[in-house]
């Protein structure tokens, strides 16, 4: 058996009642919205790369194999495909707490 850390996280302690797994799949080029989410999100990259940038963080790429994670109520400026042609394929789990939505969109930055 082989074991590969991928990703550890230390949060805020909060109740959680659900997690919920989605799996998202992105066209080539794709841009994800200016957006958060009401709980922390953490995934994985199964297929593609993606551009991923956590306000107050600097942005980075995410390769097939590697985790990632969003911290709740903070604004996520980048979930883009990092790829013009190829898919991005990703799992994440969404781990709520009573919460209804999944995401909140946000106006535009600057806006």
């Amino acid at each position: 058996m082989k074991r590969n850390n991928l990703l550890q996280v230390n949060m805020e302690e909060r109740p959680l009642s659900t997690v919920k797994v989605v799996e998202i799949e992105f066209k080539g080029g794709q841009k994800g919205a200016y957006h958060k989410h009401p709980c922390p999100v953490v995934g994985y990259i199964v297929e593609g790369t993606c551009l991923l940038q956590v306000e107050g963080e600097p942005a980075k790429v995410l390769k097939s194999g590697e985790a990632f994670f969003e911290p709740a109520e903070t604004p996520i400026l980048h979930f883009d495909n990092y790829s013009d042609s190829a898919p991005l394929q990703f799992i994440a789990y969404y781990l709520l707490h009573k919460e209804e939505e999944l995401i909140e969109l946000l106006p535009k930055v600057g806006k």
